[in-house]
């Protein structure tokens, strides 16, 4: 199963520009995951995977659209990254596997196995040199336009003026709101 609700998270964070009003989404956005897997349960599927959400606060797009209304105490001192969209992450992961025990306690005969995509991330934002990762291109996105995350909405990554960089394999991001394949690799190996 793929990623579900990231893009509901973005688009409602990126309207309001603010973290307000999105956490009354989660509850949505995780019964609409609960349907899905019943849906591909009815289909037949007898294993699935279902990966929660990413530290949302880590991603240069966030970390560059609030930066003028976000102060010191609104980052981890030993990630760099927002409080409150990892907040927001940590709430659908726990809701998420809540109902993941529900449908596992309807469908024994079904293998449900939840990929814990925020702790397998958050292992590069901690020591982001184990990985591979310095600090500053953990959080910045792989191309050099913008703010100092490297993210700019209106020269988006692959399109002139913007430049990707040479080494994607050195940044976490290569966009700003996707991971690079080195991540992804990361994750995968949790």
């Amino acid at each position: 199963m793929g990623e579900i609700g990231g893009n509901d998270y973005n688009y409602a964070i990126m309207q309001r520009r603010t973290g307000e009003g999105v956490p009354s989404l989660i509850p949505t956005v995780v019964n609409n995951i609960g349907f899905t897997i019943e849906e591909l349960i009815k289909l037949g599927a007898t294993t699935i995977l279902v990966p929660g959400d990413v530290p949302l606060g880590c991603l240069p797009v966030y970390l560059s659209m609030f930066k003028s209304s976000s102060t010191d105490k609104d980052y981890n001192p030993k990630t760099g990254c927002l409080n409150w969209p990892n907040e927001l992450s940590m709430y659908h992961n726990e809701l998420l596997q809540k109902e993941l025990g529900r449908l596992r306690e309807l469908h024994p005969h079904v293998t449900i196995i939840y990929a814990d995509y925020y702790n397998a991330a958050m292992r590069f934002y901690l020591s982001p040199h184990q990985f591979g990762f310095t600090k500053g291109s953990v959080l910045r996105a792989c191309y050099e336009r913008g703010s100092p995350s490297n993210f700019n909405k209106s020269e988006p990554c692959g399109i002139s003026p913007a430049v990707c960089c040479d080494n994607p394999s050195s940044f976490a991001s290569w966009d700003g709101l996707h991971y690079t394949e080195t991540a992804y690799k990361w994750i995968a190996q949790g």
